[in-house]
Formats: C-alpha cells, sequence, structure tokens
C-alpha cells in the first residue's frame, strides 16, 4: 500500500462496521478497498494518475465497475494527508445514500 492507503487504512477503514477488503481484485483490475456488501470501491489516486492517458484509463475503470454495479469514489493523496476528516465525511455519507 501507499503511504495514503496505510493512511486511510490504519486510521479509518480497518475496523470500519462495513468490511472493506485491501487491493481487491475485481475483473481485469485491483481495487485500492473495496466493501462487497455494498459494492462501494474506494480509490487513491497519486501524481501518477495526472496523465491524460492515466485520466482516461481512470474513467475506463470506473465504467468498468459500475458496469459491475460498484460504485467508485476517489481521492487524492493530498486530500488523505491534508483533509482526512472531510475524506472521512464523504465515505460516510456514500454509504449512507448506498443504505438508504
Amino acid at each position: 500500500m501507499t503511504l495514503a492507503e496505510k493512511k486511510l487504512w490504519y486510521e479509518y477503514l480497518k475496523n470500519h462496521k462495513c468490511k472493506f477488503l485491501r487491493q481487491k481484485p475485481i475483473g481485469n483490475y485491483i481495487i485500492d478497498f473495496y466493501c462487497q456488501k455494498i459494492k462501494l470501491a474506494i480509490e487513491i489516486d497519486g501524481e501518477t494518475h495526472l496523465t491524460e492517458s492515466e485520466k482516461n484509463y481512470g474513467k475506463r475503470r470506473t465504467s468498468d465497475f459500475s458496469g459491475y454495479g460498484i460504485k467508485v469514489i476517489r481521492f487524492w493523496n493530498n486530500e488523505i494527508f491534508n483533509r482526512i476528516e472531510a475524506v472521512i465525511e464523504k465515505i460516510e455519507n456514500e454509504i449512507n445514500k448506498i443504505k438508504n
């Protein structure tokens, strides 16, 4: 895991009431974090995702996951390091939307 992934995992997802898995293979991809029960994927993006080809690849991945009925939310590394509370709030909001 990257440093941002470790931070999110150990400070929040590891003991979450919704069971999240790390590095979950789905189709031809590996999702950073995935909760199968609610079909929620969390992706953490770093600088390597800034090129046009990587942006297009990310859009394709999200579209493919959508085809599996999986909701994907993405965060940048700097969001994890500098605004972890806002990240947690967004994840909780998504979980609540899916459950309701």
